[in-house]
């Protein structure tokens, strides 16, 4: 079953990189995809919305659900699963890119970018939505360059946004459960300040 799998991904991404790649696009999709590395683009955006109140709980949101997707891709499933690279497997898929140095199941890319994107747009308001949808089409280019630059397998990318999307749906759990615990605070504060002034 999984070599069949396999087989299915090495065929889509030989159709990508046979019909789908062009000279003009390399450039600009090599550049999206390096956006993704070590989550780092999204841990600065996070920061920077952290450091205005309207965008704080955002913020918060994007990092909580970057931190449970590194746990459960970078440290749990990269190393239980081991599975190399396409490159590495099929020597005909041209790599646009340097090697990677880890596991390829499930791409890190795609889970750290999914999962601040959603977080994102979850804990926005009407403010601040269009940080959340810019954040949403930036996750999605930066999950397809990782097939078209050839260094993921696309079950790898599929997997990796779904667990972005769970960790930042936990995220957002976590947030509102916190929030929900903070109103609960000051209701009975307000209520124990009206029975001593009554």
């Amino acid at each position: 079953m999984a070599g069949y799998i396999t087989y299915i991904d090495y065929l889509i991404l030989m159709f990508i990189q046979e019909h789908l790649r062009f000279d003009w696009l390399t450039e600009p999709t090599v550049f999206i995809s390096h956006l993704g590395n070590s989550g780092l683009f999204w841990i600065l955006l996070c920061l920077v919305l952290l450091a205005f109140k309207r965008t704080r709980k955002m913020g918060f949101c994007g990092l909580l659900a970057l931190l449970i997707g590194a746990l459960i891709t970078n440290v749990a499933l990269k190393n239980i699963i081991a599975r190399i690279r396409p490159y590495e497997q099929f020597p005909d898929i041209i790599l646009l890119l340097e090697r990677q140095k880890d596991f390829s199941f499930p791409s890190g890319h795609a889970c750290s970018s999914f999962a601040a994107a959603c977080a994102l747009y979850w804990a926005s308001e009407q403010r601040t939505r269009l940080i959340g949808v810019l954040s949403l089409v930036l996750a999605i280019l930066i999950a397809w360059s990782r097939l078209y630059v050839g260094v993921h397998f696309p079950t790898d990318v599929f997997c990796g946004v779904l667990i972005g999307i769970f960790s930042a749906w936990a995220a957002w759990q976590i947030i509102k459960r916190i929030q929900d615990r903070q109103c609960a605070a000051i209701k009975d504060s307000s209520v124990k300040e009206d029975g001593e002034n009554g």
